[in-house]
């Protein structure tokens, strides 16, 4: 056995700490250390040159690094002794940056700990063992989750590569949020004419299937092989025969008393509807909670929609369907939710008409909203309007993180305030404002100049929103009150209220703030913990379009890479079942978080698929029999590595 082992200095993130020298002069008296060195950078083309060269030179077949996290650069020094021909699980890393020299400031006792998990990895080298990696064929398809801007681009871009997509969006119509815009900032293009030839775009790609008004039901499998489940909800409308010309929406008799979600119920319509005048498909859909025939069986003394529709569309007796997808990779942008703000009760939000919030506010000015346009208030034009931003933002009681996007879209509403009553007054409370973006800060200042009134507050000062008989009057510690006719608040952008039983499905994790996790913030931004899963936009983290768009563009390709090779290779570090030992009770199959354990009736003993499997070692701690071993983490292994480390 001949162990070679590597101290990195990091510049100074260890060495500031840590005595490197003398931990490797002190790592060299170990037990078939052969070399011990350090470098500045081991991570660097010398570092890695200087690992190549000592394996050939002294015939080393096993390698010890000690340097920053293996979540950052394990793979990379595999990648390292494996072209030299060592197998790349005869390699141990050792992280003395996250768990010495940045969690200490003592540094004669940071150094005596780096040498001895130095030692308790060197002992467990001695022990590794060659693993081999599996390699498992891809489908050549995709399924892309959510029909957002998001979504749109990511199936778009894998299409074009030649794929086949599938994309799937809960709503009757693709768009998602962007679609109920006005206009975006900084340039203040139409939202719609952005947005609109993008889903149609989508809709008449050869290689995109679209599953609207559908939902993810369940997913099994792993990377190249997904195993998906869609649910398809049914229209009651034949989707081949309706031609979206709307006489039975005209013909229901519930029209115009029904509200309408895509105008964020302040417009009405009728039972059976589409979401907006370019929805993409334009095929209507009957809602069933509120259509009469669905929910008594009758509605009146005829069907007046039946009567209407000339292409003979209406279908009551339409039912759920669900659709089996094979798929390759996975890609969700499922978007994100507006934040309630009736949960903030100081601004007045449920008492007051006066009071909205900014989306509210998007489809009042969008020609195609509620009054075509028009800014008004109980049918006024407000000549005095307050915004308030950071509203379920940024608070610590609450949601602690910057939504990013709510001081843009201020100052893009501030704008067409002025734009549409130029002799109105308008006002801003702000924190901070955050134009990151390009063009964003040439925006603000264009905004300024128009003589709005930005006033600053601090997070934690009182403000308040009380009615009265003109509208409301605003009140914020250490400015005037002001008399308006309308407050805008800017709620933030929070994570879905599915996103939790979405992640469950795919086996993904959660962050704190409830959006989806990605593996790495900076090395694998686009993708999660489970392989072939990635994510793209706002159920990330909020964003704004750009910024949505971009990372749908590298989602697309982390997706499409897979299905263009063909076949990937499989992590090596699973669970083992001595089936021999096996008591078949079953305990280990609902801890798994991958579903990677199976019984088999037949054998009456656990199964399990190493391709599934993430070696995380929940099954092997709760086995009572010890039927379950862990590759890569054998007792030996582990007993050697506490001994080693015990012995320092």
């Amino acid at each position: 056995m001949k162990i070679g082992v590597y101290v990195c200095e990091c510049g100074l993130n260890i060495s500031a700490i840590v005595d490197v020298p003398q931990v490797v002069e002190r790592v060299k008296s170990l037990p078939n250390v052969i070399i011990s060195r350090y470098n500045k950078y081991t991570c660097s083309d010398p570092g890695q040159e200087s690992i190549r060269k000592d394996i050939r030179e002294f015939n080393l077949d096993r390698v010890v690094v000690a340097s920053c996290s293996p979540r950052m650069h394990e793979s990379t020094f595999r990648s390292v002794v494996e072209e030299t021909g060592i197998n790349p699980y005869c390699f141990e890393m050792v992280n003395i940056r996250e768990h010495v020299s940045w969690v200490h400031t003592d540094s004669e006792k940071a150094t005596e700990k780096a040498i001895q998990l130095i030692s308790g990895a060197v002992a467990r080298a001695q022990f590794l063992e060659p693993l081999e990696r599996k390699e498992v064929s891809v489908i050549p398809k995709s399924l892309v989750i959510g029909g957002g801007i998001a979504g749109i681009q990511t199936a778009l871009e894998i299409a074009t590569d030649g794929f086949q997509v599938y994309l799937v969006e809960q709503s009757p119509s693709l768009g998602g949020r962007m679609a109920q815009l006005d206009k975006t900032f900084p340039t203040l293009d139409c939202s719609a004419c952005i947005l609109t030839p993008k889903m149609v775009d989508a809709a008449r790609h050869p290689n995109i299937e679209l599953l609207t008004y559908s939902e993810i039901e369940k997913i099994d499998g792993y990377i190249g092989n997904f195993k998906v489940t869609v649910k398809q909800k049914p229209r009651y409308v034949d989707v081949e025969k309706c031609v979206g010309c709307g006489l039975c929406a005209e013909a229901c008799r519930l029209k115009g008393k029904i509200p309408n979600e895509f105008d964020e119920n302040l417009s009405k319509r009728s039972s059976i509807y589409i979401p907006f005048p370019q929805a993409v498909p334009l095929k209507y859909t009957i809602d069933p909670e509120r259509c009469n025939m669905l929910r008594f069986g009758k509605c009146g003394d005829k069907l007046l929609c039946v009567e209407a529709c000339e292409q003979n569309a209406i279908d009551f007796e339409q039912k759920e369907k669900l659709v089996e997808l094979d798929v390759g990779s996975i890609v969700v942008a499922t978007g994100y939710d507006n934040f309630d703000a009736s949960k903030e009760p100081k601004y007045g939000y449920e008492e007051n008409e006066a009071v909205i919030t900014a989306m509210e506010f998007e489809r009042i000015v969008n020609a195609a909203g509620p009054t075509e346009g028009h800014l008004e208030i109980n049918g006024q034009e407000p000549k005095s309007v307050v915004f308030i931003q950071c509203v379920g933002s940024r608070d610590k009681d609450g949601h602690e993180y910057c939504s990013r996007v709510c001081c843009m879209y201020t100052a893009k509403q501030a704008h067409m305030v002025r734009d549409k009553i130029p002799d109105s007054k308008i006002s801003v409370y702000f924190t901070d404002v955050r134009a990151f973006g390009k063009g964003f800060e040439e925006f603000y200042n264009r905004v300024l100049a128009e003589d709005i009134d930005y006033r600053r507050r601090m997070l934690d000062d009182p403000i308040q929103v009380l009615g009265n008989d003109k509208g409301v009057i605003v009140k914020a510690e250490g400015h005037p009150d002001i008399h308006a006719d309308l407050v805008v608040l800017a709620t933030g952008l929070t994570p879905r209220k599915d996103s939790k039983e979405l992640a469950r499905k795919l086996n993904i994790s959660l962050s704190s703030d409830g959006f989806l996790l990605e593996a790495h913030p900076k090395l694998r931004p686009l993708d999660t913990f489970t392989d072939g899963v990635f994510i793209a936009g706002c159920c990330q983290s909020p964003k704004d379009i750009p910024d949505s768009v971009a990372q749908a563009s590298g989602a697309a390709v982390r997706a499409a890479t897979p299905l263009a090779q063909g076949k990937v290779v499989v992590e090596a570090i699973s669970a083992q079942i001595d089936e021999d030992m096996c008591s078949g009770c079953r305990i280990c199959e609902s801890l798994c978080a991958y579903s990677a354990l199976e019984f088999s009736s037949e054998d009456k003993v656990m199964k399990i698929n190493d391709v599934l499997c993430k070696g995380c070692g929940s099954c092997a701690a709760a086995c009572p029999t010890g039927a379950i071993t862990m590759k890569h983490y054998s007792n030996k292994q582990v007993l050697a590595q506490i001994g080693g480390i015990l012995s320092k």
